[in-house]
């Protein structure tokens, strides 16, 4: 088998993984008649989460197939939207920004701002949750069960980047931008001690997280993050004769975060 060689075409959307000097169209590879082609694309840069069907010679392939000299592969894109048996993320430490959009529409959203990698990969395994990331290594661990790169520098265009991507159902203002539990109304005589003299003067109907206690209610920043809920709605129309909840769905109390923590 030496010198045999395959040409591996990666799809445009996926180029911006390729290791600097094979960003080329077509590329080049050494077949060795032992490594997979699931590892021959690894080693081009690509995680193995990112990539959807692969074709050879104009035929589907599995990651298992062994390339050969003359091959022609084409590597696509994960299709959007990718199916998922239940949308349930964690992600990692760089993202809160994104975990607390995502946790505002409802989407069950695991963080923690110290975990380490190997405890983000455990959890998600456990939980079986989808790592959400932008460290590309974390994404190519053996161990991971599923994974996904989130594109975009800026949390609204992460944001956009998951929904496009995995077009989770929404149930806006149901989670804890904190913790991540359920919120649900309570009367204001339930919640009257853990509020400051203004608010209670101020605001009649209020929810309260079911783990942490914290308290919501419609405050100064509503107008802003009924923006990101009405963006997010407009984002993931419905389908046809679908019962998928959607953003506007919205219950009275969209609110904002008490400063101060709840019991």
């Amino acid at each position: 088998m030496g010198g045999a060689e395959a040409v591996v075409t990666v799809a445009p959307e996926l180029r911006m993984f390729l290791r600097p000097g094979r960003r080329a169209e077509r590329i080049t590879v050494a077949c060795d008649g032992v490594s997979s082609l699931g590892h021959v694309v690894e080693e081009l840069g690509v995680p193995r989460t990112e990539v959807g069907v692969l074709v050879v010679n104009g035929h589907p392939q599995t990651a298992r197939y062994r390339p050969s000299g003359g091959d022609i592969v084409r590597v696509r894109a994960v299709p959007r939207p990718q199916p998922l048996a239940a949308a349930r993320f964690v992600l990692d430490v760089h993202l809160g920004a994104l975990a607390r959009r995502m946790r505002l529409l409802g989407v069950d959203t695991a963080y923690a701002n110290d975990a380490d990698d190997d405890g983000l990969v455990a959890q998600a395994n456990a939980e079986k949750r989808v790592l959400l990331t932008q460290d590309r290594g974390l994404l190519c661990r053996r161990k991971l069960w599923a994974g996904a790169f989130v594109r975009g520098a800026r949390p609204d265009d992460q944001l956009r980047d998951v929904l496009d991507r995995f077009a989770p159902a929404l149930a806006p203002w149901t989670r804890c931008t904190r913790c991540n539990g359920q919120l649900k109304p309570v009367a204001k005589p339930l919640v009257e001690p853990l509020l400051e003299p203004g608010t209670r003067r101020t605001y009649q109907e209020f929810a309260q997280c079911q783990a942490c206690g914290r308290v919501y209610w419609r405050g100064a920043h509503a107008a802003r993050l009924t923006a990101i809920v009405d963006g997010a709605s407009g984002a993931q129309p419905p389908d046809a004769g679908s019962t998928r909840p959607t953003a506007r769905l919205k219950t009275s109390w969209p609110g904002e975060l008490w400063a101060r923590s709840g019991p």
